[in-house]
């Protein structure tokens, strides 16, 4: 979906955001799903998630599922 048909969302990014403008911002879907998007480039493109598909990322971050990508 692109990110200008959501521009009336709430949307959040991280305190860890760097300055260079490198970061991901997320809002909460009135259906209780999550939307993501590129924090430069709002009008872009934005993913949908399920709040089951999103809970069970957030679990996997926690757990470090995710930390070889970033080493």
């Amino acid at each position: 979906m692109r990110g200008s048909g959501l521009s009336y969302l709430l949307w959040r990014k991280s305190a860890r955001s760097n300055a260079s403008g490198n970061c991901v911002e997320l809002a909460q879907l009135p259906e209780g799903g999550v939307a993501l998007r590129n924090s430069r480039d709002p009008e872009g493109p934005a993913l949908l998630f399920t709040r089951d598909e999103i809970m069970a990322f957030v679990h996997g971050v926690r757990a470090g599922d995710f930390d070889d990508l970033v080493v």
